[in-house]
């Protein structure tokens, strides 16, 4: 399996651990991802709130230069980077305007022809959860987790076609492949205030809160994610929200890819897992599913 992977900003900067349980995940597996040249930000919310054309144009620059790889399926871990590829494919497969339009402006004639997937995709129901059982050599037996899975992975529907809209599952069934316990939550799709974070922190703070609260209330020792900005609100913020609203969740906030690697036998620093704000060593170790090597 090969894909053209694009990383986004945010796996490049403030979601490094993302970037590098992916790749180690993929290479311990046999997917290979080969990340696509000079790539440039997808736009994210900053260009779909400024001007629609960007919002498109951005993403579609993208897809051509993966499309130059005679790569014609596309991957990518950021949820907001799969909303913005996905929404661009959509229009420009759907709507004559916008692709005329989008066309002038990257300067090359596109139809939306390049597949994009989320790496969450890939490893269900490309590899296959039969496959990835195989392979786990360190289960995650005693370990309970909320899948979160956030705004972006599963609205609007239509569009990104990867998994149930209001009760997902796509990761829970990740997760129990790994012998982990995906505990029953309501919050799976609720907002943690996404790009607020730096505007309206209040706004994130009680919405993040929320999300931690009910994940601790249904004994979830962990909350598991496919979104950087989703894991840096909950991970981030925890400090702000004990001394606000006086509540000490203190609960790792963690990427399934982490995950993944973790019952594949990686090494927990290939991982990243000592670059998160909320330290989750001591409850990996408590749950005896570290592997440190």
């Amino acid at each position: 399996m090969k894909y053209a992977y694009f990383p986004g900003c945010s796996l490049h900067s403030t979601a490094k651990e993302y970037d590098l349980s992916t790749k180690e995940v993929a290479r311990a597996l046999g997917i290979e991802l080969i990340e696509i040249p000079d790539w440039i930000c997808c736009g994210a919310t900053p260009a779909h709130i400024t001007m629609h054309l960007l919002s498109l144009a951005l993403p579609v620059k993208n897809l051509l230069k993966a499309k130059e790889m005679d790569s014609f399926e596309v991957v990518t871990c950021c949820a907001a980077c799969f909303s913005r590829l996905k929404i661009a494919n959509h229009f420009m497969q759907n709507d004559n305007k916008h692709r005329k339009n989008v066309e002038e402006i990257v300067g090359e004639p596109y139809k939306g022809e390049v597949k994009v997937r989320h790496f969450l995709d890939v490893l269900i129901n490309v590899f296959g959860l039969k496959n990835l059982t195989e392979r786990v050599t360190n289960k995650l037996s005693g370990l309970k987790v909320a899948c979160y899975y956030g705004c972006l992975l599963t609205r609007p529907p239509e569009i990104t076609q990867l998994d149930d809209l209001e009760e997902p599952h796509l990761m829970d069934d990740l997760m129990k492949v790994l012998d982990a316990e995906p505990v029953k939550w309501p919050y799976k799709t609720e907002c943690c205030g996404a790009s607020f974070s730096l505007t309206k922190t209040d706004i994130v703070l009680k919405l993040s809160g929320d999300i931690l609260q009910m994940a601790h209330d249904e004994g979830a020792q962990a909350i598991v994610v496919a979104c950087p900005l989703c894991q840096s609100n909950l991970d981030l913020r925890q400090a702000a929200i004990k001394k606000k609203y006086k509540k000490d969740f203190n609960i790792p906030i963690l990427y399934f890819t982490q995950l993944v690697g973790l019952s594949l036998g990686i090494e927990p620093k290939k991982l990243g897992l000592d670059k998160h704000i909320v330290n989750p060593l001591p409850l990996l170790k408590e749950r005896k599913v570290l592997v440190d090597k």
